[in-house]
């Protein structure tokens, strides 16, 4: 009898038996899913399966107790990242919308007070992720020169930012590196 065969007869003799095995065990759809599992082992695996008579339904059985084991271990998995995201979630402190609007619109200000080579400067940084040295390469400048120029515009954002506080509005909830990467967010 050739492989096809040998499996066909192999299914259709112990299909029914490792189908109620499973579904003993764990759920109907979980079950038929464990079946499913364990007669692809057998095909994969078919010259392990014991061709002898009465050997097949019990080797048939150890495959099912592995692959049900399996399948509870993924369940367990599953449930406990489930309970630590719902906790994580529980704990999460749930941000204002609003207020993350209203701080960035305000950044939108502070920026458009800077003059337009310190704007470049902060939005290459922050908002296309480049570093110094891309930065100083889309700006036609040396790596130092970059870095400068960075730092300087950073420091008059603090100040413009600073000075909106004093003007009534909002303090800054986050560093301005980081409102910058937030703004296009």
């Amino acid at each position: 009898m050739d492989a096809q065969g040998r499996f066909d007869a192999l299914y259709r003799a112990h299909n029914e038996a490792i189908l109620r095995y499973a579904c003993r065990r764990t759920d109907q759809d979980t079950a038929r899913d464990v079946a499913a599992e364990t007669f692809l082992i057998a095909w994969r695996r078919l010259a392990d399966v014991p061709a002898g008579p009465g050997q097949a339904e019990p080797w048939l059985y150890g495959v099912a107790r592995r692959v049900l084991a399996n399948a509870e271990r993924s369940r367990r998995r599953t449930q406990r990242v489930t309970v630590r995201l719902w906790q994580q979630g529980q704990d999460a402190e749930v941000p204002d919308p609003a207020a993350g609007i209203a701080e960035r619109a305000r950044l939108a200000q502070a920026l458009q007070r800077l003059a337009e080579p310190d704007r470049e400067a902060l939005r290459l940084v922050g908002w296309e992720e480049l570093d110094v040295a891309g930065a100083a390469l889309a700006m036609g400048c040396s790596r130092s020169a970059m870095a400068v120029r960075l730092h300087r515009a950073r420091r008059r954002l603090e100040r413009v930012l600073r000075s909106t506080e004093a003007d009534g509005q909002r303090p800054a909830a986050v560093r301005p590196k980081q409102m910058i990467q937030q703004e296009t967010r």
